[in-house]
């Protein structure tokens, strides 16, 4: 509905009412507006600050992460490090499950295993993350501990299998949009040839939807880079450079976790040390959420109602 059938309605009965109402839709809307605006401002300008004393070459590149300490160092590759070794393992676990499980769905399921295998997606979901991070420390973490040599209580192997088993619904969500998007025609086609069905899933359904697979996996990983309470919780907070997967490492969110305990003074240069790291996570996060998003099949909107005739 355009601005010129809201004209024509505006004499009518309950017009009034619409009026108020649009006032109101409009509020919510400059009040949300407005809260980001505030958060971007708040992130901006102190990580601003925090940048007028500190190189930012120095902070992207240091090795060494302790803004709370008497000699405070302000190296984020550590953090980074560790958040993207985290959400590669969560892809990694992650990928296989929630595609397969998107191809069971839209191609092989009867109807009543369909809605289940739906239902069981969507309850996973549902699970609060803190579940997850439980879950994580106190089955997930001693199993490895027990299997792997090397591997602490609290090692980094626990965190990414669970923060990939956190955002599988995501990836199966979006996986079966992108099959769901390809033309049947396709599939048709392939059937007349003669192919199998695992066939045309593999040669024709995959490659026309790839596309929307890897959207899915930006998505996801957008999602896993940007977890707070299982990697909190399982992850370890040893704020250095650590290769094996096997040790504990502290992620960005993890220690914007720890930073909300109060440890930053409103103000000082440890506290813009938090604004900044945020500011970096959301920049992170933004840009592969953007570039997932970019991959998604387009869909074509609705044709509008035609205005009635007077």
């Amino acid at each position: 509905m355009n601005r010129g059938t809201l004209a024509t309605v505006a004499g009518r009965p309950g017009a009034r009412a619409d009026r108020v109402a649009g006032r109101i839709f409009l509020a919510c809307t400059l009040l949300t507006a407005g809260t980001a605006a505030t958060l971007l401002g708040v992130m901006a300008v102190g990580t601003g600050q925090f940048f007028a004393e500190v190189s930012p070459w120095r902070f992207l590149t240091g090795s060494t992460w302790a803004p709370f300490a008497e000699d405070p160092r302000f190296g984020v590759a550590p953090l980074v490090a560790a958040t993207g070794q985290i959400t590669l393992g969560a892809v990694a676990v992650a990928a296989p499950l929630g595609t397969l499980s998107a191809v069971y769905v839209q191609y092989y399921a009867a109807p009543r295993p369909q809605r289940a295998a739906t239902a069981a997606v969507a309850l996973l979901a549902s699970v609060p993350t803190v579940v997850f991070g439980y879950v994580a420390v106190s089955a997930v973490a001693p199993v490895l501990s027990a299997a792997l040599p090397g591997a602490g209580a609290l090692g980094g192997a626990a965190a990414p299998i669970v923060v990939g088993l956190a955002i599988t619904p995501t990836v199966a969500f979006f996986a079966r949009e992108a099959l769901a998007a390809v033309p049947r025609a396709l599939l048709e086609a392939g059937t007349a040839l003669g192919a199998s069905r695992g066939q045309v899933v593999a040669r024709v359904a995959a490659p026309a939807a790839a596309r929307g697979l890897v959207a899915a996996l930006l998505l996801a990983a957008a999602r896993a880079a940007g977890e707070t309470m299982i990697v909190a919780m399982a992850a370890g907070s040893h704020a250095e450079l650590a290769w094996s997967p096997l040790e504990g490492a502290r992620t960005l969110t993890a220690f914007l976790a720890q930073a909300g305990f109060g440890d930053a003074r409103p103000g000082s240069l440890d506290a813009q040390s938090v604004l900044a790291v945020a500011t970096l996570l959301f920049a992170v996060t933004c840009a592969v959420h953007a570039a997932g998003r970019a991959l998604l099949p387009r869909r074509r909107p609705a044709a509008a109602p035609e205005e009635p005739r007077s």
